[in-house]
């Protein structure tokens, strides 16, 4: 891609009415557009890190034999009221224009959606076990939205749910999904702790949570240093110091960010929606669910949260909107731009007319992994230069492409 024909621009400044970080540098960078508090409009970088988010996650759900669907956002009351969820005034309820009551609401979450729809597709055991996920768009009331992406108003979520026969078989696929969990978001560059947490809205029975250290974390966790067992706050009667209830370990209290969560719901909504199955027996039981979430937009919040310096942001490579940032002083850069994408590399070529220190500032501050120079001072070869790292190397050619592609 040439930076010149990218829509892009950056700030000198970060913006006065943000205070999370990861608002602040992804608005400086040019990657999001704030629309209204907790609303955002993800700009050409930041839609294609989001994309490379979404890409882990539909892999990594494609592996573990979950089929993408979509949903509506707009969700009738009478479904919400067969769950008592009506009221829960979390999500927005919508009127239309000549209407005195709300018939409908923005979706927050949508098991009563995906049940609705499963009664009319599960009549037997041999229609079991299934598992299906969307990535959407999900509205929430929010009262608190100043933290960015981590919470908003309006943000994109995956959310999987799982249909089974028997309590076994759900929990083997919710011990699957976590373990999948754990591989999503180690590929995202993120430390995620397995968390024992509440149902919340979603269920009566003890369920967990993806937790990633973070001092901008809303949550507050108590986590074992030896062995990584960990409770939220909300549900713990653990405190800094005590003895970890799995190992003896010491344990510590975290500010973190939840950036995934699971539920075993059982037959919470199955037995709402009459959603039930013929046995071997010829004998009707009610299905048995699961529900997994992984917010895909807090994600990429958290990550901006963890991965920065001073002078910008710092993507780690399997997000990054480009692996390589490609800059010519007094020096066409076009042969190696080509040789780049020809070699399967993801290249961002700063070719604007404007000053170098520009370009330097921006290459800082949009953080892709490599920054790589062309000019009369190095000759046939290249400047090498890794974003979280200070070094800088002149390197033939062959060389600094060997090292891009052995790290991508």
């Amino acid at each position: 891609m040439r930076l010149s024909q990218i829509f892009l621009k950056t700030q000198k400044n970060f913006p006065s009415d943000e205070v999370a970080l990861n608002a602040k540098l992804l608005e400086k960078a040019g990657f999001i557009y704030k629309n209204l508090s907790g609303v955002y409009s993800f700009l050409p970088l930041g839609w294609m890190v989001m994309q490379k988010i979404m890409k882990v996650v539909r892999e990594e759900m494609q592996a573990i034999g979950a089929e993408e669907i979509m949903m509506p956002a707009l969700v009738s009351k009478e479904i919400w009221q067969k769950t008592g969820r009506w009221d829960a005034e979390i999500g927005y309820e919508v009127l239309g224009k000549n209407e005195k009551n709300p018939e409908f609401i923005l979706g927050w979450t949508h098991e009563e959606v995906i049940t609705e729809i499963m009664t009319h597709y599960i009549d037997s055991y041999k229609d079991l076990p299934r598992a299906l996920y969307q990535i959407q768009t999900k509205f929430r009331n929010e009262p608190r939205a100043k933290s960015g992406l981590i919470r908003g108003r309006e943000f994109i979520m995956k959310d999987l749910y799982s249909f089974h026969k028997n309590k076994e078989d759900l929990l083997s696929y919710y011990e699957k999904v976590a373990q999948s969990y754990h591989k999503i978001f180690k590929r995202l560059g993120l430390n995620s702790i397995y968390t024992l947490a509440s149902g919340g809205a979603f269920t009566t029975q003890a369920t967990h949570e993806f937790q990633v250290v973070c001092p901008a974390g809303e949550d507050d966790i108590f986590v074992c240093e030896s062995c990584n067992y960990a409770e939220n706050k909300e549900v713990s009667n653990l405190r800094e110091g005590s003895k970890c209830p799995k190992c003896g370990g010491k344990i510590k209290k975290e500010h973190a960010v939840e950036v995934g969560n699971i539920f075993p719901l059982e037959t919470k909504y199955s037995k709402d929606f009459e959603l039930k199955y013929k046995d071997e027996k010829g004998e009707y039981q009610y299905v048995l669910m699961g529900s997994y979430g992984i917010g895909i937009g807090r994600a990429l919040g958290t990550i901006v949260e963890l991965y920065n310096d001073e002078k910008g942001i710092i993507w780690p490579k399997e997000v990054a909107p480009a692996k390589v940032y490609l800059i010519a002083i007094d020096k066409n850069g076009d042969d190696l731009y080509e040789e780049l994408k020809n070699k399967g590399i993801e290249v961002i070529y700063d070719d604007r007319d404007i000053g170098i220190g520009e370009k330097f500032y921006d290459a800082d501050l949009i953080g892709l992994p490599y920054r790589l120079i062309v000019s009369p001072k190095t000759g046939d070869k290249i400047e090498f230069k890794k974003r979280n790292e200070n070094n800088v190397n002149i390197l033939e050619k062959e060389k600094v492409i060997s090292l891009i592609l052995e790290n991508n």
